[in-house]
């Protein structure tokens, strides 16, 4: 036999057995993918329960109080109590939207027209403070950490659809004024009222509302009880923006 008809065997046999380990690795590939995708729906549908209990039940705690806590800041206790809708003030929660999120009542999560304007002024250079609806404060704040990675970009908006579909604009907004945070310590709009103006979160006036309302940006930075010129101008802008909107009754239509 010769030397070149010994090699066609052979090569036949290494061809056979490239063949059965691409084939193996194919089947293993395809196992994985599915264990993966088994895995990542397991988990989308575990982050929808806590979501779906919101509706009902009030949380007790937040991921941004779990961590304010763990982080140690003070060694002061954390201030929150909850307050349910009906005592709320309807100041607070106009001047709120006013300030954070003007298509509140209007948008399924996602304030697109925002989103699109924070892009076009990153592009050119200037500052911008972002295009995050209160919807999307809620479940950032409330399950998830501080950041701008993108695993935490798509948990939240994959979270801001699930509770813009359990939960009402009202239950949104209701759960948003109790775990907003207002000062080192304060979470919640009673906690704040209490502390700063020595009353109660449904008896806050329009002038008080929107002074909170002003320092959501960075409630550790800015101050309530001592605003600096900038938070003035805020408080300011916040009240012309809630008689634009039509005052109060401008949420009328969010209300159970």
């Amino acid at each position: 036999m010769k030397l070149k008809d010994r090699e066609i065997p052979c090569f036949a046999y290494a061809t056979k057995k490239i063949n059965q380990v691409a084939v193996r690795n194919r089947k293993i590939l395809k196992k994985l993918r599915g264990w993966f995708l088994y895995l990542l729906c397991s988990l989308l549908l575990l982050s929808i329960l806590p979501i779906v209990l919101l509706r009902w039940v009030d949380p007790i705690t937040s991921s941004f109080m779990l961590q304010h806590q763990w982080a140690g800041s003070t060694n002061q206790a954390l201030d929150y109590q909850w307050r349910d809708w009906n005592q709320l003030s309807s100041q607070l929660k106009i001047a709120v939207v006013a300030s954070e999120d003007q298509s509140f009542p209007e948008h399924y999560g996602f304030d697109f027209k925002s989103i699109i304007n924070a892009l076009k002024q990153r592009e050119q250079g200037l500052s911008s403070r972002g295009a995050s609806t209160i919807s999307q404060q809620v479940a950032k704040n409330l399950l998830l950490w501080p950041g701008q990675s993108w695993v935490r970009k798509g948990l939240e908006a994959w979270l801001t659809l699930v509770l813009e579909t359990v939960c009402s604009k009202q239950r949104i907004l209701e759960i948003y004024l109790n775990i907003a945070q207002w000062g080192i310590n304060q979470f919640g709009a009673q906690a704040a009222s209490q502390y700063y103006f020595a009353k109660n979160a449904i008896q806050l006036n329009r002038f008080e509302a929107a002074l909170l309302a002003a320092v959501l940006p960075n409630p550790v930075r800015f101050s309530v009880d001592s605003p600096s010129r900038y938070i003035r101008e805020r408080q300011r802008w916040i009240l012309r923006q809630i008689k634009a909107l039509g005052g109060s009754g401008y949420l009328s239509d969010i209300s159970q």
